[in-house]
């Protein structure tokens, strides 16, 4: 399986409230699998407060069976710690959105948007195609833009577009017939 550890970023944050940091210690005391879960979810939101992972994944992660994993997140909603939107029909993969009055990444004007961005964590042995991923070609990079910076044009590039005569408005071209003297 392929590392499923939080993106080690500069800068990397998560801020927490004083009162969460009280509830998370009573959590960690009455369902401790369930505050281990939470921090794992920390670790890995994104800059929107949510993220989305299998069951199985957070399992793995945790060295829990799914079952535990189901438990700590019922706990988890019924707290208040965090809300459950499904993807796909099975259940089995989640978008595990924070409440935003305990944690939060970046500025707090935009966390009402967290329903809608996530990080995705994918694990390796969950892919059908599991045996191939080390040996597959890489993607096409497309170039970023950074603020204050141009776009410049390179390359031999594409002929310009062909457009035929409008009738009537045909170009006066001196021409020569094969069967001219002249040449």
């Amino acid at each position: 399986m392929k590392d499923l550890s939080p993106r080690k970023a500069t800068g990397s944050w998560v801020q927490t409230e004083r009162a969460a940091h009280e509830a998370w210690s009573t959590l960690m005391g009455q369902a401790p699998q369930a505050a281990r879960l939470m921090h794992l979810l920390v670790a890995r939101v994104g800059d929107h407060n949510a993220v989305v992972i299998s069951q199985k994944a957070l399992a793995e992660l945790m060295g829990v069976t799914d079952r535990t994993v189901r438990t700590a997140v019922k706990i988890l909603q019924a707290g208040n710690w965090l809300e459950v939107r499904q993807i796909g029909d099975r259940g089995t993969v989640n978008a595990y959105v924070l409440n935003d009055r305990i944690v939060w990444t970046g500025p707090r004007d935009g966390i009402r948007h967290s329903l809608f961005s996530a990080a995705v964590v994918v694990s390796s042995a969950e892919q059908p195609d599991k045996d191939a991923l080390d040996n597959q070609p890489p993607l096409r990079q497309l170039p970023s833009i950074y603020a204050g910076e141009r776009q410049l044009p390179t390359g031999p590039g594409l002929p310009p577009p062909s457009q035929p005569s409008l009738d009537g408005l045909e170009p006066d071209l001196p021409t020569a017939s094969r069967n001219d003297p002249a040449q």
